[in-house]
């Protein structure tokens, strides 16, 4: 298969149009760069190594990439490993956001790992959006891991989603720290079924005077699947505010925890939590029931407005 053959396969089992000539883009099948594309202001080095991809991207002091910079890495194959090594550097003063897909169609035994380090320069404002599709039965691991660091006056969000097919196994291990005046913002939805893994520890250090944070879970799970989730926020400095908020719902013999951690060192520091776990909320089952809906189709459109 050609490079450019399998660009388009990877972009068809995402059900998108392949990007404009001006959109940045980088996209991965396996360990292999199959095809990039950049823009004034952005700057990406890759390295193909024996066991997966390095890769260095920087926005320039300054620049403001205006359309996402779109990232796609996937793996047409039912088998194989994937892993990426990622250190991004945000320079001062920059705008860029990434839209990041990773797809795995018809996956019965793939492993996907990520490991980066992010660095977001006073000032400058990074964005991280991960979409997730994955095959039908289940043979994905997928473990992202990342250290952050927020500068002052910065701003950092990251959006992981799995929006189509079964989880696998998913374990999302993020440790960030914020610096004066810097915010920070997370959030997780994802949906597990049959007997699906899933694993967040995400932590963040409002170090900086005036530092924001919010780490934010929704999670549903249902059949036998599992989901541990456990977030930890920390103001250790005057006037730094962060909120905890973690959603479950669960279903059938399905299991879930949540472990909001809150910690506040500075007397002038706020933290606020809030986790729930339970069943579909049956006054809007029966609301949607009685609109015409099957239950089984009323559950999920719960299940799926508690995701979006």
């Amino acid at each position: 298969m050609t490079d450019a053959q399998t660009i388009a396969g990877l972009y068809e089992s995402l059900g998108i149009e392949e990007p404009d000539r001006e959109t940045a883009r980088i996209v991965v099948h396996g360990n292999r760069v199959v095809g990039a594309h950049l823009v004034p202001g952005l700057e990406v080095r890759t390295e193909e190594q024996i066991e997966g991809i390095a890769a260095r991207i920087v926005v320039r002091a300054g620049a403001k990439i205006e359309k996402p910079v779109h990232l796609c890495f996937g793996m047409l194959p039912e088998r194989g490993n994937q892993h990426i090594q990622m250190n991004v550097v945000a320079e001062s003063g920059s705008e860029a956001s990434i839209l990041a897909h990773c797809t795995f169609p018809n996956a019965v035994e793939i492993k996907h790992t990520m490991e980066a380090e992010i660095v977001i320069e006073e000032g400058a404002s990074y964005g991280y959006f991960e979409r997730h599709i994955h095959g039908r039965e289940g043979g994905v691991l997928v473990f992202p891991k990342a250290k952050v660091k927020v500068g002052e006056n910065a701003r950092f969000k990251t959006e992981f989603e799995l929006i189509r097919g079964r989880v696998g196994e998913i374990d999302i291990d993020y440790e960030t720290t914020v610096a004066a005046r810097g915010v920070l913002e997370m959030v997780a939805r994802i949906s597990g079924s049959g007997n699906d893994q899933i694993r967040i520890n995400e932590k963040a250090r409002l170090h900086g005077e005036g530092a924001r944070g919010v780490l934010t879970s929704y999670i549903a799970v249902r059949d036998r699947a599992h989901a541990d989730i456990r977030n930890t926020l920390i103001a250790e400095a005057p006037y730094a505010r962060g909120h905890v908020d973690c959603k479950e719902i669960v279903q059938g013999e399905a299991t879930a925890s949540a472990i909001p951690v809150v910690e506040v060192r500075h007397p002038k520091a706020h933290i606020t939590h809030e986790a729930s776990i339970g069943s579909v909320d049956r006054k809007q089952l029966e609301t949607l029931m009685s609109r015409g809906l099957p239950e089984d189709d009323a559950v999920e459109a719960i299940i799926q407005g508690l995701l979006r």
